[in-house]
């Protein structure tokens, strides 16, 4: 019974997916006689944490007293832009609380579940644990190892290019098709940021936005040693943030990559799509730094052009998405 209810919760929970970072996309359902009275998820950042929606979705609050509270990531203990929900807890006297996983900040980490318990209160720990965690791998991925969570993503032709040598024409070479491009814009609106190379944007001149669906765009990341702060770049229109790192500022005796990821972890960045080009995906293959590759191939061929990136795809079946096929690598998360 436990575990249906924390299934119910991841399920609300990816109502906030591409909008709480950086805070975490919980899920909370509240049960009493094996009945739900109460569901809630985590509003958009800033807003109220999945346990005070679900407790405020409860209108007679005495019931609280005799329910259990499901929830897919301990409950926080400290004061950040909401007040502790562990605090709301003990108030509303509810006595059982099922966590799927513990939170991985520093200031939270097991603290959540004991105050809990030093009030009384009977705490479940560990309920479809590793569900929660891969729905947490965002969040769990910043805090554990200090970085994004990183996929990588490109499209390359059926002998492995992604695109022709630098012509005259400014029309864009496409390899994939209308609804690759759609589930891409999809992606992006639920991540937190995507980055691009600076030889990205003087060549394709890329928005980096959702335009082909309802979504949030994500914060523009582009790498650069070079003077882009022209307006004749999509990139700087007013659509979404976007956050130029100067290679001249990090240091050439350590790898790009990590450099990359320590500036990224300090804005609260927590997850990250890397869009190009070839070499600055190479980049994070080579340093080993990436959770997953999304990656298109088309039905077309090119003689020659500009070689896709070195990466062994393992999976031996591929996503039919229109014409195109889609691979998926993804690595195991701690």
């Amino acid at each position: 019974m436990h575990s249906k209810y924390i299934k119910r919760c991841i399920k609300i929970a990816k109502n906030g997916l591409g909008t709480t970072a950086p805070n975490p996309m919980v899920g909370c359902v509240i049960v009493e006689d094996n009945k739900i009275i109460g569901e809630g998820y985590t509003s958009p950042y800033g807003g109220a944490h999945a346990e005070v929606n679900a407790i405020d979705s409860v209108k007679d609050k005495i019931r609280l007293k005799k329910a259990t509270l499901y929830v897919t990531l301990e409950p926080c203990s400290h004061h950040g832009k909401t007040p502790p929900c562990c605090d709301l807890i003990i108030a509303h006297e509810i006595p059982k609380v099922v966590i799927g996983c513990v939170d991985a900040h520093e200031k939270v980490c097991g603290q959540g579940i004991a105050r809990l318990r030093a009030s009384g209160c009977e705490v479940i720990l560990g309920v479809e644990e590793a569900l929660c965690k891969e729905h947490h791998k965002r969040f769990l991925t910043y805090h554990l190892k200090k970085r994004p969570y990183i996929i990588l993503k490109w499209a390359q032709t059926k002998n492995g290019f992604v695109a022709p040598n630098k012509t005259s024409s400014k029309r864009p070479f496409w390899i994939s098709g209308k609804m690759a491009r759609q589930l891409v814009h999809q992606w992006r609106a639920e991540e937190q940021a995507i980055l691009v190379g600076a030889n990205t944007v003087i060549e394709d001149n890329p928005s980096l936005t959702t335009r082909h669906v309802i979504g949030k765009n994500p914060t523009r990341i582009v790498i650069s040693n070079k003077k882009l702060h022209s307006k004749k770049y999509a990139v700087f229109n007013a659509d979404a943030e976007t956050i130029i790192l100067d290679t001249a500022h990090l240091k050439n005796d350590k790898p790009l990559a990590g450099q990359i990821c320590e500036k990224l972890f300090e804005r609260q960045i927590n997850s990250l799509i890397v869009e190009g080009g070839p070499k600055t995906i190479q980049q994070f293959i080579d340093e080993n730094l990436w959770d997953e590759a999304r990656v298109f191939e088309g039905n077309s061929e090119i003689e020659n052009g500009i070689k896709a990136p070195k990466f062994s795809i393992c999976s031996s079946e591929a996503l039919k998405v229109g014409e195109d096929r889609l691979w998926t690598v993804t690595k195991k998360l701690f």
